[in-house]
């Protein structure tokens, strides 16, 4: 049975104790939140999860942790993604090895590879690294563009599951989309145009800000894939001043600040530093509709 990624998906944030250390019981509550709430899979350690800041062992921790809950009802991606291939392929055999179902390989920051180099490393890492995965594409955190045209040699390797792709330019998903099959997902990178991605052939949405609305998101991404598309957009209406909010400062401040008043952790660490005092009311504002929205899902009479 090859893996099958659709809907909501959560890049995790990763909570932290007010001492700076791993907050596992937090992480806990987090996942079960989201599983409780319909998340479709789970993404640990990704850059929303502060993957760069982690020690080994927290990161084997919450991995070992995160497969423990999900206990095979949702798939769980790990993180593995380094500048090197060598480095990426050693750091997808240990997810393999803690029980990861698939690994979310962003191309590789700061090296600056060619197209060819690009090809060349997920290739490698899709051989050699002992799971199925899901090709990250970020190019303003990594300083490369990953080009569909260079994955098209590759969107039939049996272990390479999919693309997430933050770049929202509707012809670069239309370039996606062509290589879509039934295993190679194409996922929505952004939060504020997943919808239309969605409704455009899109599989799902790896969305940072479902850490604190996995119920809306859910919701979200069935309308969009069922194409109902009017209730879809009035969804999207409803979660787009969260989308906006989770973008006042880099990701993963504002969604952590969100998470902290909500209960799941505290802080961040250096070089990111908690959301300005600027933002704080906005902050408060936020945590409490994201409350809401999810109160109004659980329970129709509080809508």
């Amino acid at each position: 049975s090859h893996l099958r990624l659709s809907g909501s998906i959560t890049a995790l944030a990763t909570p932290f104790t007010l001492a700076g250390e791993l907050d596992l019981d937090a992480w806990r509550r987090l996942l079960l939140a989201q599983l409780s709430g319909g998340t479709g899979a789970l993404v640990v350690a990704g850059s929303t999860g502060e993957a760069a800041s982690l020690r080994d062992a927290e990161y084997e921790a919450l991995l070992r942790t995160a497969v423990e809950v999900a206990g095979g009802r949702v798939p769980v991606l790990a993180g593995t993604g380094h500048t090197a291939t060598a480095r990426t392929i050693e750091a997808t055999r240990r997810a393999a090895a803690l029980g990861a179902d698939a690994a979310l390989v962003v191309t590789p920051p700061y090296a600056r590879p060619t197209q060819s180099g690009l090809l060349a490393h997920f290739r490698a890492v899709a051989d050699e690294g002992g799971l199925p995965v899901v090709m990250y594409n970020v190019p303003p955190r990594t300083g490369c563009d990953l080009q569909p045209s260079t994955v098209a040699g590759l969107a039939g390797h049996p272990r390479i599951a999919g693309v997430k792709e933050a770049v929202s330019d509707p012809r670069r998903l239309q370039e996606w989309l062509a290589l879509r099959s039934d295993g190679f997902a194409v996922l929505c990178g952004d939060d504020a145009s997943a919808a239309a991605a969605m409704l455009g052939g899109a599989d799902g949405v790896v969305s940072v800000v479902s850490n604190v609305v996995p119920g809306a998101m859910r919701r979200l991404c069935e309308l969009a894939l069922a194409g109902r598309r009017e209730e879809a957009l009035a969804w999207d209406a409803r979660l787009q001043p969260l989308y906006a909010f989770a973008s006042v400062e880099p990701n993963p401040i504002p969604v952590k600040a969100l998470l902290q008043r909500l209960g799941f952790g505290t802080g961040l660490r250096l070089p990111l530093t908690p959301l300005s005092d600027a933002h704080h009311a906005a902050a408060a504002r936020m945590a409490a509709a994201a409350e809401a929205i999810e109160r109004s899902l659980r329970d129709p009479l509080a809508a």
